[in-house]
C-alpha cells in the first residue's frame, strides 16, 4: 500500500495529467460503464454456476480483467459475445490446479478468489501488485484452515503472496470471521458457500462491519442465483449447500463510478445526468443522491436517468459513510470546496484500501492550500482557499477522480497517474472531457 509517508514524488510532475477548469454551467449527459463490484461478483458465481451464463455491460477495466483472467486459470471459459459490445459469455468448470491468480491492486480478486481456489486439486498461487501485498487476507486465510484447507504465506503472515491447496472440495460448516478491515472478507467465503459439501454458517465477531451494502448485494446476487441463504439474524449468515444457476444477466451502471461526473454539477453549476440508474440497487453508491441533495443539489429521477443539479453553492455537512466508504474521495474533494466544515465518520476501514486513503486525501488537499485533519474514524474538512499543484494518487483511482473534481474549480491543478482510473473506469478522461465539452 503507498502512502503519503513511502511515495517517492521525485519526477511526479513531468506527466501529470492538466486536469480542466469548467468552462461554465454544465449541461452534459455521461454514460457510465457498468458496475466493478456487480461484475466481479457476477463473475465468480458464473464460474461457479451449473450451466453457462452470459454477462451484459459486463465492466471492461483492469480489476475485471484480471478477474477474467484468474477464473480463466482456474478453468473457467469466459469469452466476449458474438456481435462484439461489452457482453461476456461464461461456461464454467470445476475449478482446477495448479494456477497462479495476478491479483494486481483488485481486492475483490485477492480476498473472493481464495475460496474458490480452494474447491480445486492442487495449489493455486496468489500474488499482486506491491501496493497488494500490504492489504490486509488474514480473515479470509484463517477462516479457510479453520475449514481445513492448506495456506501457506510466503512472506508477511495474512498477506499476500499465499498458496491455497485444495482436495477438490471443501466440508464447510461454521466458521467466525472478523471482519472489520473489509466486508470482502465475508462476501468472498459467502460467494464460494453453497459449493461446499455442508454450505456455510459465517458469524462476524468483530466490533465494526463496514460497507454492509455490499454484503447486502452479495446476498442478493446469490438468491437471483437460486441459493438458499439465511441473513435473519445480524452479522450471521447461513449459506446451504446446492447448485448456482447459470443465467443471461445485466449488469447496472457503477454507482459510485458516477459520483464525480455527478458531483460535477455542483461544482460548475448545471445539470449532470446518468442514465441507466436503478430504482432499487444495494451498490452502496445508490446512497448519493441523499448525500449531495443534503450538500446543496437538486436530484431528479425521471424513469431511469439521474438528473443532478447545482448552482457552484456546496454546503458542509456530517455525514456518516460507514455504509458507503467509497464515496469518501469524492466526497471529501466536494467538501474542500464548500461553504463550511465536513465532517465524515465511520470510515476507519479505508486506512487498509489501494492506499491510506484518510492519509493520502488529508496530504492532497493540505498540499492544495485547503485543511484536512484525520480522526480516528474519518475526516474533519474545513475549507480554504485552494491553489494550483500536483495531486498525488498514490495508485488510487479514487485519488484520481478527486483531483479532477477539485480541479474544475481551481486553476492549474495536475492529476499524477490519472491512468490508474483504468482500475474501474477504461476511459474517465475521455469521459470527463465529454462532459465538459
Amino acid at each position: 500500500m503507498t502512502t503519503p509517508e513511502t511515495l517517492d514524488t521525485v519526477g511526479l510532475d513531468e506527466d501529470a495529467w492538466d486536469a480542466p477548469i469548467a468552462p461554465g454551467p454544465l449541461d452534459a449527459t455521461v454514460e457510465v460503464p457498468g458496475s466493478k463490484s456487480l461484475t466481479n461478483r457476477y463473475l465468480v458465481l458464473a464460474a461457479l454456476a451449473d450451466a453457462p451464463g452470459r454477462l451484459r455491460g459486463a465492466l471492461r477495466s483492469r480489476d475485471t480483467l484480471l478477474m477474467a483472467d484468474a477464473l480463466r486459470a482456474l478453468g473457467t471459459r469466459i469469452e466476449d459475445a458474438p456481435g462484439g459490445g461489452d457482453d461476456w459469455v461464461v461456461t464454467p468448470t470445476p475449478p482446477r490446479a495448479p494456477a497462479t491468480i495476478s491479483c494486481g491492486l483488485a481486492g475483490t480478486v485477492m480476498r473472493f478468489l481464495p475460496a474458490v481456489a480452494a474447491l480445486a486439486d492442487g495449489a493455486v498461487r496468489f500474488d499482486g501488485d506491491a501496493g497488494a501485498r500490504v492489504r490486509p487476507m488474514g480473515p479470509v486465510l484463517d477462516a479457510l484452515r479453520i475449514l481445513d484447507v492448506r495456506v501457506e504465506e510466503h512472506g508477511e503472515p495474512g498477506r499476500l503472496p499465499f498458496t491455497v491447496t485444495g482436495r477438490g472440495s471443501v466440508r464447510g460448516g461454521q466458521i467466525d470471521v472478523d471482519a472489520s478491515g473489509s466486508s470482502q472478507f465475508v462476501s468472498g467465503l459467502l460467494l464460494a458457500a453453497a459449493r461446499f459439501e455442508h454450505g456455510l454458517t459465517l458469524r462476524h465477531i468483530g466490533p465494526t462491519l463496514p460497507s454492509l451494502p455490499h454484503i447486502a448485494m452479495t446476498v442478493q446476487l446469490l438468491r437471483s442465483a437460486g441459493v438458499e441463504i439465511d441473513d435473519s439474524r445480524p452479522a450471521i449468515w447461513h449459506v446451504a449447500p446446492g447448485p448456482i444457476r447459470g443465467r443471461d444477466i445485466r449488469v447496472e451502471p457503477d454507482l459510485s463510478n458516477a459520483a464525480p461526473f455527478l458531483c460535477a454539477a455542483l461544482v460548475a453549476g448545471g445539470t449532470v445526468r446518468v442514465p441507466g440508474w436503478p430504482g432499487e440497487t444495494t451498490q452502496p453508491g445508490g446512497l448519493l443522491p441523499g448525500i449531495l441533495e443534503r450538500m446543496g443539489a437538486t436530484t431528479v429521477l425521471e424513469g431511469d436517468v439521474l438528473a443532478v443539479s447545482g448552482t457552484g453553492a456546496i454546503h458542509g455537512i456530517d455525514l456518516d459513510l460507514h455504509a458507503a466508504g467509497e464515496l469518501a474521495p469524492t466526497i471529501a474533494a466536494l467538501a474542500a470546496l464548500g461553504d463550511s466544515p465536513t465532517r465524515l465518520r465511520g470510515i476507519a476501514h479505508l486506512r487498509g484500501h489501494e492506499t491510506d486513503r484518510l492519509a493520502a486525501l488529508a496530504a492532497e488537499i493540505t498540499r492544495l492550500g485547503g485543511q484536512a485533519e484525520e480522526t480516528t474514524d474519518g475526516l474533519v474538512i474545513t475549507p480554504r482557499p485552494l491553489r494550483s499543484g500536483t495531486v498525488r494518487t498514490y495508485k488510487d483511482h479514487r485519488m484520481a477522480t478527486a483531483g479532477a473534481l477539485i480541479g474544475l474549480a481551481v486553476p492549474g491543478v495536475r492529476v499524477e497517474d490519472v491512468a490508474t482510473t483504468a482500475k474501474t473506469i477504461p476511459d474517465f478522461v475521455g469521459l470527463w472531457s465529454g462532459m465538459l465539452a
